[in-house]
C-alpha cells in the first residue's frame, strides 16, 4: 500500500484557514486606513507616508508591548474582541508620554491552531484601539505554531510608531518643585497585575468569571476584561493648552516604579490619594486578597492611568482642556523636593 504523503496541514498548520482569517479581518483593518497608508493587505512591507506639516524637526517615537496574562480571562470567557484594544493601548499610551502623535501600528498574534473567526475578532479589537488612537493598522503577522500553545490559547504583541517635533518632546527634565500633577482616570485594572488578580479571585476565593459581583455591578469576567483606556485625545488636549513637562503611564510597577522614571534628580512627588475615586475592583482585590495598600499602589493604577506634570499656572486650564474632550481629569498632587523617597502617598 502506498504511504500517505504528508502535508503542512498534517503537521498542524492550516494555511487555508489562515487565508480565511485574513479575508475576515480585512474590513476591520481597512477601517483604520487614512490617506497616508500606501499599501493594502498582502504587501511584504507596509508603506506609510509621513505628513510633517507644522513639524520642524521630526522625531519618530516607538513602543512595543503585549497584553500579558489578561489573555487568560479572554480564554476563560471565550471572548476575544477587546484584548486587541489592550494591546494597542499598552503601546500607544507609552509613546504618548513623549508627546508623540500616533501614526501607525503593527500586531503579532501567535497561536497553536488558527481559527479564522477568533483571529478576526482579535484584529477587530486591534482596529478599534487604532481608531481610538487616531493611527492606522498597517500590517501584522499571524503565526500558527502547533504544539507550542495549549488548545484555544494565543499570545499577542504590538508595535506603535508616532512622531513628535524635537522641540516639543516631553522628557520630564524640566520638572521642578511646585509643578502640579494632573491625573487621568483609568477604566479599571487595565493590563497589569493579572497574575495577582487570578491568584486572588480564582485560586484563593475559588471564583469563576461568570460569578456576578454585587459591588462591581457586573460579572467578575466582564469587570476584569474591561479594555485599557487610550489617552490620545486627552494628551493632545493637554499639550495644546498647557506647558506639559512630563507624562507618566501608570503601567506595570504602579505608582512607585513609573513616576520616578520622569523625575529629575532632586525632585519627588506628593500625591493626595483622596483626590479621585478608586474603582471598586481595586477594593475587591485588596480585601479578598489581604493585600496592603502600598502593595496595591506598587502593582496597580488604582484608578489613575496617566499623570501629567504641568506648570502651576496651567493646572486649571489643563483640567478644563481635558474635560472639553468629554473625559475627566483631577489635580492629584504636586512635585516637591526629594527628601529620600521619590513617591509620597498618603496611604
Amino acid at each position: 500500500m502506498e504511504e500517505k504523503k504528508l502535508t503542512y496541514k498534517d503537521a498542524g498548520v492550516d494555511t487555508k484557514e489562515g487565508e480565511r482569517a485574513v479575508e475576515l479581518m480585512k474590513s476591520h483593518v481597512k477601517s483604520t486606513f487614512n490617506e497616508n497608508v500606501l499599501t493594502g493587505l498582502g504587501s511584504f512591507g507596509s508603506l506609510f507616508s509621513l505628513d510633517l506639516k507644522g513639524i520642524e524637526e521630526p522625531v519618530l517615537v516607538s513602543g512595543t508591548d503585549g497584553v500579558g496574562t489578561k489573555l487568560k480571562i479572554a480564554f476563560l470567557m471565550d471572548r476575544h474582541d477587546t484584548v486587541g484594544i489592550d494591546c494597542v493601548a499598552m503601546c500607544v499610551n507609552d509613546i504618548l508620554c513623549q508627546g508623540a502623535k500616533p501614526l501607525f501600528f503593527l500586531d503579532y498574534i501567535a497561536t497553536g491552531s488558527v481559527r479564522a473567526e477568533k483571529i478576526a475578532d482579535i484584529v477587530k479589537g486591534i482596529a478599534e484601539g487604532c481608531r481610538q488612537s487616531g493611527c492606522a493598522l498597517v500590517g501584522g503577522e499571524t503565526a500558527e505554531m502547533p504544539d507550542f500553545y495549549g488548545e484555544g490559547e494565543y499570545d499577542m504583541a504590538g508595535f506603535a510608531v508616532g512622531v513628535a517635533d524635537r522641540k516639543r518632546i516631553i522628557t520630564g527634565e524640566r520638572i521642578g518643585e511646585g509643578d502640579v500633577l494632573i491625573g487621568l482616570p483609568s477604566s479599571g485594572v487595565h493590563s497589569n497585575g493579572y497574575s495577582l488578580v487570578r491568584k486572588v479571585f480564582f485560586e484563593k476565593m475559588g471564583m469563576k468569571v461568570s460569578d456576578y459581583v454585587e459591588e462591581l455591578g457586573t460579572t467578575l469576567g466582564e469587570a476584569l476584561l474591561k479594555p485599557t483606556r487610550i489617552y490620545a485625545g486627552e494628551c493632545g488636549a493637554l499639550m495644546e493648552n498647557a506647558d506639559v513637562k512630563g507624562i507618566v503611564h501608570i503601567t506595570g510597577g504602579g505608582f512607585y516604579e513609573n513616576i520616578p522614571r520622569i523625575l529629575p534628580e532632586g525632585t519627588a512627588v506628593s500625591i493626595d490619594t483622596g483626590s479621585w475615586e478608586e474603582p471598586e475592583i481595586f477594593r475587591c482585590i485588596a480585601e479578598m486578597g489581604g493585600i496592603e495598600r502600598r502593595e496595591m499602589f506598587s502593582t496597580y493604577n488604582m484608578g489613575i492611568g496617566m499623570i501629567a506634570a504641568v506648570a502651576e499656572k496651567d493646572a486649571e486650564k489643563a483640567v478644563e482642556a481635558v474635560k472639553k474632550t468629554g473625559e475627566e481629569a483631577f489635580i492629584i498632587g504636586r512635585t516637591v523636593k526629594d527628601a529620600g523617597e521619590k513617591v509620597l502617598l498618603d496611604i
